[in-house]
C-alpha cells in the first residue's frame, strides 16, 4: 500500500504549529500535558479513513477517535513499486488475524513546542499479535522508514544494522522522566559509563537505535501499542530486538489492552544482556 502524506497537509508545516486549534487529553502518569492538535485529527483522519475505505473490514486502533464518515475520503494507492516487487507470490490472510495500529501524530507535546525533529506518524501491520510491517515516517525531515519481515526494508534502512559495543553506553530515554532511567542505567550497567540522552516520541528513538547513534531505548513506564509496533517491526526485520522489561514480546492484537504497562526496552545488540542488568537493578 503507498500510503497518502500528511506532511502535505498545511497543518503538518512548522510554521504553524502554533495555531493547530491545540486542547488536552489530560495529563500522562508522570503529570505531563497530553496536548491534541488539529495536525493529530488531521492524519488520523487520511490515514484511519483511508485504510477503512479501502479495507471496511480491518481490525484497527488508533491513538485519536473520530467517528465520522468515510464518504469522499481517498483510500490509499496500491501501486508503490517497491512493495508491488515484494508482495509477488505472497500469501494472504485472514482480515480477522490482522490488526493495523496507526499513530497520526507521534510527539504531539514537541510538535506544539516547535522539537519537529521528534514528530513522526506511525502504522504498523500485525499478524496474531505479532508485528509483521512497519512505517515511521518523519514528516519535517522528508524521510520514511518502513520494513516488511522477511520480506525486505526501505533504502535508508538498508545499510543500517545500529552500533556496536563501546567504552560508553548510550541510552536514549523519554523526556518525561529522564532523571529516573538515568540513575537506574547508571547502577544497571556501571562500572561502564553511561550517557543518556532525552528525546521525544517513540517513533523517533527507536529509529536513533537503528542508525546507531544510540545503543539502547528504555522506557519504564506505560506507554501505549500504537506508539511502539511500528519500531518493533522495523527492529525484528533489521535483526534488532523489543520486549518489555520483564522479557515478554508484546503481543498488538486489537483483542487485547492497548496499553503496554510493563516498559520497554529496544536494542539492535546484546538485547537480552542489557535488559537482564536493568531487571537485576528494578528488583534491587
Amino acid at each position: 500500500v503507498e500510503p497518502v502524506d500528511p506532511v502535505s497537509h498545511p497543518t503538518h508545516q512548522p510554521e504553524l504549529v502554533n495555531a493547530l486549534d491545540e486542547q488536552s487529553k489530560g495529563e500522562t502518569k508522570e503529570g505531563v500535558n497530553d496536548p491534541l492538535t488539529q495536525g493529530d485529527l488531521e492524519s488520523h483522519r487520511i490515514l484511519v479513513k483511508g485504510f477503512k475505505k479501502a479495507f471496511p473490514a480491518l481490525n484497527l486502533v488508533s491513538e485519536e477517535h473520530e467517528e465520522e464518515s468515510i464518504e469522499g475520503v481517498t483510500a490509499p494507492s496500491f501501486n508503490h513499486p517497491d512493495i508491488i516487487k515484494l508482495a509477488n507470490g505472497e500469501s494472504s490472510v485472514s482480515a480477522k488475524d490482522i490488526t493495523v495500529w496507526v499513530d497520526p501524530l507521534d510527539a504531539t507535546k514537541e510538535y506544539t513546542e516547535r522539537l519537529t525533529q521528534y514528530v513522526t506518524v506511525m502504522a504498523c501491520i500485525a499478524v496474531k499479535g505479532v508485528p509483521v510491517a512497519g512505517v515511521i515516517r518523519k514528516p519535517f525531515d522528508d524521510q520514511t522508514y518502513w520494513a516488511w519481515v522477511g520480506h525486505g526494508t526501505s533504502g535508508n534502512l538498508a545499510s543500517l544494522h545500529g552500533s556496536q559495543e563501546q567504552e560508553d553506553l548510550r541510552v536514549i530515554v523519554s523526556l518525561s522522566h529522564q532523571g529516573e532511567v538515568k540513575d537506574v542505567a547508571a547502577k544497571a550497567f556501571a562500572p561502564r559509563q553511561v550517557t543518556v540522552t532525552p528525546a521525544g516520541g517513540a517513533g523517533y528513538k527507536t529509529i536513533e537505535v537503528i542508525k546507531g547513534s544510540q545503543d539502547v531505548y528504555v522506557h519504564t513506564t506505560l506507554i501505549k501499542k500504537w506508539d511502539i509496533c511500528s519500531g518493533d517491526a522495523i527492529l525484528r526485520a533489521l535483526g534488532g530486538k523489543q520486549t518489555d522489561l520483564r522479557g515478554d514480546e508484546i503481543n498488538y492484537s486489537h483483542e487485547l489492552d492497548p496499553r503496554n504497562e510493563h516498559g520497554l526496552i529496544a536494542t539492535m545488540h546484546d538485547h537480552e544482556k542489557y535488559r537482564i542488568a536493568l531487571q537485576a537493578t528494578s528488583k534491587s
